[in-house]
């Protein structure tokens, strides 16, 4: 009766309320079997899928273990680490099943990938993913070396590689200025990559960045060296030429690159001839075995490149190749020719008498004694054409080349006693020469004094430093010699010395000879005298320069006269800025250094030095809160306040290193 009752009631509805009545038995059951059924199939399609992916995943070689259904299901499950892909996924399979890696380093590698796919790029997450990847390469070879594993190279080494060439492409089209980050491209291709690519990425380079020489030589090298292909080397370099046609490093690398082309052939052809075979079908022309086409670069870059320089460096290349003989020696001539008024050239020849052997190879000496003597022949013959040449050419340059070639023969060892004697012989007679002709620059004054001076000629030492004050009397350099030889000799003179250096300096310049004077007078044993000095020169020095010599004047007050002295200075000085922070730390450690340390002026010092630097120096307030925690006197109650004063005043970087200090501090690092 209830039934039939609900049924007329359901039909007498309206439409809406029909439509939310209860729905009879039948149409629950037909509800419930398409459920049962669609969940069914849903299952069967999930364990097909299953069965393929472990199908796939465990599809190995015979020689390796398969991976276990329990091993493969806690894989892949929820709690694993996933990459981005699936050919990512495999590779991580790959590693933990050959034990090379363990699932850590690759979730750290995923999370590295993560940073480089976000909308907002920048490039030091892409120089770190690829140092990492870079790093797990080198992990993953060293791990194989060990546990003597060599199987899924292409799974695994090939896969990130080709990744990181991904990462790398995708960076220097993004930052393509950055030329630091195309020779990390550069680097990792040489070394990981094959050779086709790492000509791509040469090609790409060069095509943004073709103003810059040193990566044409470089990419030439490349195809040279690595390669093998000298054509292409030929054709990078003269693409080079045309962005860059008064390039001189260009013509010198192309011309050397020529000479080691023409070398190699020669050596093939050698090695062909050597095993008797047939050359006739080989392409060897003469012209090129001679070096033709590097005399061609030669004569075609003197001409766009003037100046004996770039022609020396020529010669220099040249020399390096015994085939080149002829080459050489048309160098040579037209440097002659063309350079005669250049000092290089004449440096450059004499120079060459000592490669020149005056006997012949069969017949050179044999005893200590007679090779010193063929030695210092060949030392004459260098002098004799630098004597005609400082005659052709008087310049001040050219003096300079002479005396540096018999300061450097003269600095070469050797155990001859003789040939010690007439280098040292020949070096004074160049800088007299020079000096009479007013050709000797300021360095060389100082050259020459040095040399007196450690041969103990204190007599022309002097007239030399008088000389050389005389010439540059605005010099700095040459009065400080003159003092040392004054010094060194022990005049009496010295203190006039001082002051006449002074009326011809700039009061700004005068800093060193101040210290020197004070170093001298303290040598002395003239207390005030010494004071006096530092008094005076710091009424002379101001600004930055005073900051040295107050330093100097606080530690010659304890040196010479304790304490006391020391904190009378300190006294007299502590108003008059500049300072520095060694200043304070100075007073500060001289009166730790006594018996009954003061804790009252290790706050006044501590106070002083902040008023100047506690807006900036972190370690003044650390010092001040270990000095109030560590001194017998000290009150750890103002460490508080010291700490807010310093978290007032410090700013920036300065603060947060206090902070971090101060709490190392606290909990017993630091």
């Amino acid at each position: 009766m209830q039934r039939g009752r609900r049924g007329d009631l359901a039909r007498n509805a309206p439409p809406r309320a029909r439509a939310r009545a209860p729905e009879g038995p039948g149409r629950r059951e037909r509800t419930a079997g398409w459920r049962e059924r669609a969940l069914f199939f849903l299952t069967s399609f999930r364990a097909l899928v299953f069965v393929c992916l472990f199908y796939l995943l465990t599809k190995k070689s015979k020689k390796e273990p398969l991976v276990s259904f329990s091993d493969l299901k806690a894989r892949i499950s929820p709690q694993a680490p996933r990459r981005t892909s699936c050919g990512i996924l495999r590779e991580s399979l790959y590693l933990r099943d050959s034990g090379l890696l363990p699932w850590a380093i690759i979730k750290k590698a995923s999370d590295l990938e993560y940073r480089i796919q976000r909308r907002a790029l920048f490039k030091e997450d892409f120089i770190n993913y690829v140092q990492y990847e870079i790093n797990l390469l080198e992990l993953i070879q060293r791990r194989r070396t060990r546990i003597g594993y060599s199987f899924k190279k292409d799974e695994i080494e090939n896969s990130i590689v080709h990744r990181v060439q991904g990462v790398f492409r995708r960076a220097s089209a993004k930052w393509k200025d950055d030329v630091q980050l195309w020779l990390s491209y550069v680097v990792f291709c040489k070394k990981w990559a094959t050779k086709p690519q790492l000509s791509k990425v040469f090609s790409a380079m060069l095509a943004i960045h073709s103003n810059k020489p040193a990566l044409w030589i470089m990419a030439a090298k490349w195809e040279m060296e690595d390669r093998l292909s000298s054509e292409s080397a030929r054709q990078l370099f003269l693409r080079a030429l045309r962005f860059h046609p008064e390039c001189p490093k260009l013509y010198q690398e192309y011309f050397r690159m020529e000479l080691m082309h023409a070398e190699k052939l020669r050596k093939e052809k050698q090695e062909f001839e050597k095993a008797k075979m047939d050359v006739g079908n080989l392409d060897y022309p003469e012209e090129i075995l001679n070096g033709e086409l590097a005399r061609i670069i030669y004569k075609n870059s003197v001409s766009i490149i003037k100046g004996a320089e770039f022609h020396v460096s020529l010669l220099s290349i040249a020399q390096l190749f015994d085939f080149a003989t002829d080459l050489q020696r048309e160098i040579y001539d037209d440097l002659q020719a063309l350079h005669t008024d250049d000092p290089l050239t004449w440096d450059y020849v004499a120079r060459r008498e000592l490669e020149v052997e005056s006997q012949p190879a069969g017949e050179q000496p044999a005893t200590k004694q007679a090779r010193a003597v063929e030695l210092g022949r060949k030392e004459e013959r260098c002098c004799a054409v630098y004597e005609e040449a400082v005659k052709t050419l008087p310049t001040e340059a050219m003096w300079k080349c002479y005396i540096n070639f018999c300061l450097e023969r003269f600095t070469k060892k050797t155990s001859s006693q003789f040939l010690r004697e007439k280098r040292l012989e020949r070096t004074m007679m160049a800088f007299r020469k020079a000096h009479e002709l007013r050709l000797l620059p300021e360095f060389q004054y100082k050259q020459w004094i040095d040399l007196l001076l450690h041969h103990d000629f204190l007599k022309e030492a002097l007239e030399v430093a008088v000389a050389g004050t005389a010439s540059f009397r605005d010099s700095v350099t040459m009065w400080q010699m003159k003092l040392q030889v004054l010094i060194n000799s022990k005049s009496p003179d010295i203190a006039m010395c001082f002051e006449e250096a002074f009326v011809h300096l700039k009061a700004q310049d005068c800093l060193p000879l101040w210290i020197s004077w004070a170093e001298w007078s303290e040598g002395t044993k003239r207390e005030e005298d010494t004071e006096a000095i530092f008094k005076k020169a710091l009424l002379a020095v101001k600004g930055a320069d005073s900051v040295t010599l107050k330093n100097k004047y606080l530690d010659w007050a304890y040196r010479s006269g304790g304490y006391k002295k020391a904190r009378a200075v300190f006294k007299s000085l502590q108003e008059s800025r500049p300072f520095s922070v060694d200043f304070f730390r100075k007073i500060i450690q001289f009166e730790k250094e006594q018996e009954s340390c003061k804790m009252a002026n290790l706050r006044e010092y501590y106070e002083r030095a902040l008023r100047e630097f506690g807006s900036v120096d972190s370690d003044l307030w650390m010092d001040y809160i270990k000095e109030e925690l560590n001194h017998p006197l000290g009150k750890p109650e103002n460490c508080g306040q010291i700490y807010w004063r310093a978290i007032k005043m410090l700013q920036g970087e300065s603060a947060e290193m206090f902070v971090a200090k101060h709490a190392m501090h606290q909990a017993g690092h630091l």
